[in-house]
């Protein structure tokens, strides 16, 4: 009798078992596909027709061919790009010999960090003297926008994370009216951000009998002109500093105002998902030991969100590099270049200037610094994650 005749399958062949594999990778492709191509015609395809236009003198229409040079405009020289970049190379090297290097060694820790801290000292006076050069011969109103955005990113994104966090602790406790809490702090979040930079403008009026006004004037505070000065924060407030470390100007701080104001809402609903992964053992077992608020707050919490708040951290940075909406309608000509970010220049060349070619080699090298940021903050904070 076969094996037919008695019931039982004959065993897979080899053809017919690679032809089931086929089978199964052709359909989980099929089921890809369509994110695939979502991906491919809004994400890759005009990244990489940016970069083709950047490569010709486009103005309106497609003109001659340059090659590098609309980013030779921005760099001066490629001189200057090798010898920034040479310092970002060193300044990389120095944290990778702190925390690698030496590791067979018994007295390691005093040798890597000697050795890293001088490392890091001459990648950075290297990056500033390439910074330096590429200041004077390439295109200042683009460097000058980096570091405008720079000033944005740094002084929204912790503050939003920090409050964010806080906010978040406060309303997870037993409190009164918590929903309701929750819902006002995340409305400015999706109200629109037109609209609500509107609001703004109304309360960082120059009037004297603006918002903002009134409030420092409770305070002994003559009145700012806010949205409209351009001189540095720190020069208002009497400290005689001028260059990078004298620090935003006053019309960006509003800005940033806004920015904490509009995100801090978004960052609180995320952490109260975080905080609801927590087990209450946790706190629980701490408070039989007799650990106080603070203390699990600061030995508990904050570590069990620390996922949550690598993917706040760096979500923000780069929402923060790529902000336009609100910077763009909260903007005015007083404030000068000291409120123009990186996203705001290109976006003026390529649509009142029509540097088409100008405009996109600018905004590849913003992607391509977006990118270097994203990758450092997921090489140093993603080794300082605890998953539990």
């Amino acid at each position: 009798m076969t094996e037919a005749t008695l019931g039982v399958k004959p065993p897979k062949t080899g053809s017919t078992l690679h032809t089931l594999r086929t089978k199964e990778q052709i359909t989980g492709y099929l089921f890809v596909l369509p994110a695939l191509i979502v991906i491919l015609v809004f994400g890759l395809f005009p990244i990489g027709y940016s970069l083709y236009m950047s490569l010709f003198n486009w103005r309106v229409t497609k003109g001659a061919y340059v090659g590098g040079r609309n980013y030779l405009l921005i760099f001066g020289t490629w001189t200057n790009l090798l010898i920034t970049l040479a310092g970002i190379a060193l300044i990389v090297a120095a944290f990778w010999i702190w925390s690698n290097a030496f590791s067979s060694l018994s007295n390691r820790k005093t040798i890597a960090k000697v050795v890293a801290a001088a490392v890091l000292i001459v990648g950075g006076v290297v990056f500033v003297t390439g910074w330096g050069y590429m200041f004077e011969s390439g295109n200042q109103n683009f460097l000058k926008s980096l570091i405008v955005t720079t000033y944005y990113a740094v002084g929204t994104v912790p503050a939003e994370v920090i409050i964010g966090m806080i906010l978040a602790f406060l309303l997870y406790q037993d409190i009164v009216g918590k929903d309701i809490f929750r819902m006002m702090y995340f409305l400015p979040y999706v109200t629109p951000s037109v609209t609500s930079a509107v609001v703004f403008q109304i309360i960082f009026s120059l009037r004297e009998t603006s918002i903002a006004n009134m409030v420092i004037g409770w305070f002994g505070i003559s009145p700012q002109r806010w949205r409209f000065e351009q001189r540095p924060l720190l020069n208002l407030l009497g400290v005689d500093i001028s260059g990078f470390l004298a620090g935003p100007s006053l019309a960006l701080v509003s800005i940033m105002l806004y920015g904490i104001w509009s995100f801090v809402g978004y960052n609180t609903v995320i952490f109260l998902a975080g905080l609801g992964n927590i087990p209450k053992e946790t706190y629980e077992a701490a408070e039989i030991d007799g650990a106080t608020k603070a203390q699990m707050f600061r030995h508990i919490t904050m570590p069990l969100l620390s996922p949550t708040t690598f993917y706040l951290t760096l979500i923000g940075f780069i929402g923060t590099f790529k902000a336009f909406n609100h910077i763009y309608v909260l903007r005015t000509p007083s404030a000068g270049d000291s409120v123009i970010t990186s996203s705001l220049l290109i976006f003026d060349n390529f649509y009142k200037a029509n540097q088409y070619g100008v405009a996109t080699a600018q905004a590849i090298v913003l992607f391509v610094v977006i990118l270097g940021l994203t990758l450092a903050q997921n090489k140093l904070m993603g080794e300082r994650v605890f998953y539990g």
